[in-house]
């Protein structure tokens, strides 16, 4: 048997109290790296063998049923290393691929692992020649890697391993920690059943089923911890992380069947996602939301100030579409929840099914192809024109209603417009002084206008009262922006030759329940489900932008594009601590806080500060040695809405 040293109690400074040492034991393969590296040897070593996906298969199955306890690990070890059949010269290929496959949160608290080098040791049934490379660089001491070591032949073929090594046996591990006679406290983080039977021989304080790679379901029965990160392992013992808060603590809740892509992104982030695909009404809101720290929704939810009230750890809310006026934007910023939403995403997509709509509705193609259905040809030209000429009335010329206008144009529209806000016309497009002006011209008219209260009903009778005779009318903005009845009437009156809507006063939850609408029936009117948005490329992009603004805002501060707090763009932190002050906008806040710092002697590497009419928002930068009571104090400073700390 290898001689194997006896490492001595010693004793080490814990923030500011002496303490007993404690102890680190960490697996490395799925732990310190996020693969397993046999597996990945083999796809080296095997690679143009025609059997290669066959004897990769096998490999990767004897290399779980071992880690799950149900197989002899040396008859099991001795078997991969047969298959792979590797060559010392494939080390070096592999070793350059795992030093790409660390574990993100062991690469974020690399200074964790160097300043306490000491007390950290793998322990291993892998193998030095890989491992070592590899942890050394994160300050990881040498002579702290318990491993095992291969065999070769003169031509460098890998043909076994040391049989000397304890750690090539079964419970080879409880045996090298036997040896080590280790004096102290003992923490175990490892994602193998090889890990966690340290603890079970009472070799060890506590064993960390280390999930943020893969989840086993045998070790997970056993363990007493979980640890779905690195993080989260040094915030349960009170040690000091490369980040303010485990990323796995940080609940994100997302409604109304968003895109798969932001769960991806959530979840590669390393947060809790919950999906539902419904929307939820108040009082289900209410409950679900508690402790939740993201809400993502479309445009059926209403983050109301009552739910809102129940939100004890929201930071931030994603609108995944262009309105918030589902959200209450007021009581958000009074609360210190940050609100995003999507303003350009959807934008080409509801302006395509807009043009679809006019072309159809000059056409009346739904009429003729509802009768088709029914059996019944009827070709005519009755009813049925070109677009080309008409006069387009666009009621809104924002992001929607301004693309819509180059489009239209470059159709042979002629475009008019009428906006509340001075906006500069694109292409021919030619400005109304009034609504009236606009209602009164048009051939087609297309809202594209906010949710605003003060929206409501913008078009009603009077309205429609103004329009031509055979006006073609759409409604893709917001469902309370129209007199829905006095619509209908029109309709039936043959004022308006057709009409699309896409949005209505009450939306049904889900796609369970009926809808209901005064519109339903009418020849040359198309209802669609609020689909202006809902194609697969807007979905995406929405999916993406507003979880990146939020996870921008989460890691950095930033709040580029918030649509509620002061919008801030913040130079990237490095080796710092940012710490970011939310206040009521009165006078003296700055100076309270820099007063604060003064006090304990605290160096600004930076600062920033950004107000609107209700708040201040300052970030400042820090270096990493402060005291603790500055944190206490700057949260205790009158008006302060919400206070947190980046690292």
């Amino acid at each position: 048997m290898v001689k194997i040293k006896e490492i001595s109690a010693l004793k080490i400074f814990w923030g500011n109290k002496m303490e007993n040492i404690k102890y680190f034991i960490i697996d490395f393969d799925s732990t310190f790296t996020q693969v397993e590296a046999l597996d990945e040897l083999g796809d080296i070593s095997l690679d143009g063998d025609p059997q290669k996906d066959k004897i990769l298969k096998e490999i990767v199955e004897l290399t779980n049923s071992g880690m799950e306890g149900k197989a002899s690990f040396t008859q099991n070890l001795t078997r991969r290393l047969e298959l792979l059949r590797a060559n010392k010269r494939h080390l070096t290929p592999l070793i350059s691929r795992l030093k790409t496959k660390v574990s993100e949160s062991v690469k974020r608290n690399r200074e964790f692992f160097k300043d306490f080098s000491d007390n950290i040791l793998i322990v291993s049934s892998g193998f030095k020649e890989f491992i070592t490379p590899i942890v050394t660089e994160f300050g990881i001491k040498e002579e702290n890697i318990y491993a095992n070591t291969f065999v070769y032949d003169e031509q460098g073929n890998i043909t076994g391993f040391d049989k000397n090594n304890v750690l090539c046996l079964d419970k080879g591990k409880i045996q090298q920690l036997k040896a080590l006679n280790l004096k102290g406290d003992v923490y175990v983080i490892g994602d193998g059943y090889t890990d966690y039977e340290i603890k079970e021989a009472g070799l060890a304080n506590k064993f960390y089923a280390f999930t943020e790679n893969i989840e086993r379901d045998a070790v997970l029965a056993k363990a007493e911890h979980i640890a779905p990160s690195f993080d989260e392992f040094l915030y349960q013992n009170n040690l000091p992380m490369a980040i303010s808060y485990p990323k796995n603590r940080i609940s994100v809740l997302l409604l109304e069947n968003i895109h798969p892509e932001a769960l991806r992104l959530f979840k590669s982030e390393g947060y809790k996602v919950e999906v539902i695909s419904s929307g939820l009404d108040e009082d289900e809101l209410c409950e679900r939301i508690k402790n939740v720290s993201i809400l993502g929704i479309r445009s059926k939810t209403q983050l109301t100030k009552k739910v809102l009230e129940s939100a004890n750890k929201l930071i931030a809310v994603g609108a995944f579409c262009i309105g918030t006026n589902q959200i209450d934007l007021k009581s958000c910023l009074q609360r210190g929840v940050a609100a995003f939403n999507a303003p350009y995403s959807n934008t080409r997509s509801v302006v395509e099914l807009a043009i679809g709509q006019i072309i159809m509705l000059y056409r009346n193609t739904i009429e003729k192809s509802n009768k088709m259905h029914q059996g019944k040809w009827d070709k005519s030209a009755k009813n049925s024109y070109e677009i080309r000429g008409k006069k387009l009335g666009i009621v809104g010329y924002g992001n929607i209603g301004s693309q819509l206008s180059v489009l239209a144009e470059s159709m042979g529209m002629e475009v008019y417009y009428y906006d509340i806000v001075e906006k500069l016309q694109l292409g021919n497009a030619k400005k109304c002084s009034s609504l009236n002006e606009l209602l009164s011209l048009a051939d087609v008219i297309s809202l594209h206008v906010d949710g605003r209260a003060s929206n409501k009903n913008l078009i009603g009778k009077k309205e429609f009262d103004l329009m031509k005779e055979g006006v073609i009318f759409l409604n893709l903005s917001r469902g309370h922006v129209v007199d829905v009845p006095v619509l209908a009437e029109n309709l039936k009156s043959g004022k308006i030759l057709g009409a699309s809507v896409d949005v209505f006063p009450y939306e049904p939850k889900n796609n369970n329940e009926e809808f209901i609408n005064e519109l339903r029936g009418l020849p040359n009117v198309i209802l669609t489900p609020h689909i202006g948005g809902s194609t697969e490329e807007a979905q995406f992009n929405i999916a993406s932008f507003v979880p990146n603004r939020i996870l921008d805002y989460i890691n950095t501060g930033n709040t580029f594009q918030s649509v509620n707090f002061p919008n801030i763009q913040l130079p990237e932190l490095n080796n710092a601590h940012r710490l970011i002050h939310l206040h009521e906008n009165v006078p003296g806040i700055l100076a309270q806080i820099n007063n604060v710092l003064a006090k304990h002697n605290i160096n600004i590497l930076g600062q920033y500060l950004k107000t609107n009419e209700t708040v201040g928002y300052v970030i400042t930068d820090i270096n990493k040695e402060y005291d603790k009571q500055v944190i206490q104090e700057l949260k205790a400073i009158n008006n302060t809405i919400k206070f947190r700390i980046l690292y």
